[in-house]
């Protein structure tokens, strides 16, 4: 699996579960700052890309998550997470299948919902559904129209999604 990075070159080895075991260990006995700092790096080894996405930290995910260059894999698997604030950075986005959409605009959580509200991808029934829900706030964003997604990208680091 690429993971979205063109031009890079995946060892035979990476789908030996020995391979990936140790890779792990490796991953997870790195310092909390330094997969941090690995979220946010501009480039990354692909073999680590499933170890951020699924990192025990918050913190990791919530980098991780913001980061434009997601593939497709990545993104379903962050919008599954149990933490909402994982799950509201992947309702930015600008490129999720109209059944993540539908996942976001029905998620239990009112802050999912509420980064939904003014998503470019919304269908009309779907805005409608958002313009009529139980929270004020959502209501709110909803009504103000689409938006498009915006982005900001420090010296070294990742295109991440604001």
């Amino acid at each position: 699996m690429n993971h979205g990075l063109e031009g890079v070159i995946i060892p035979d080895d990476v789908n030996d579960t020995n391979f990936m075991n140790d890779l792990e260990k490796q991953y997870k006995a790195r310092p909390l700052q330094e997969r941090i700092d690995m979220a946010l790096a501009e480039v990354i080894d692909c073999e680590y890309r499933p170890f951020l996405a699924t990192d025990q930290w918050n913190v990791i995910r919530c980098y991780f998550s913001r980061r434009e260059d997601l593939n497709a894999e990545e993104i379903a698997t962050m919008l599954e997470d149990d933490d909402y604030v994982i799950r509201l950075s992947i309702a930015k986005r600008a490129d999720l299948t109209p059944g993540q959409v539908a996942q976001c605009v029905t998620d239990a959580d009112p802050n999912v919902r509420h980064a939904i509200a003014r998503s470019i991808l919304l269908t009309e029934s779907q805005r409608e559904k958002l313009l009529n829900d139980d929270d004020d706030l959502i209501r709110r964003a909803a009504k103000k129209g689409p938006r498009e997604t915006s982005f900001r990208q420090r010296e070294g680091q990742a295109r991440l999604i604001k």
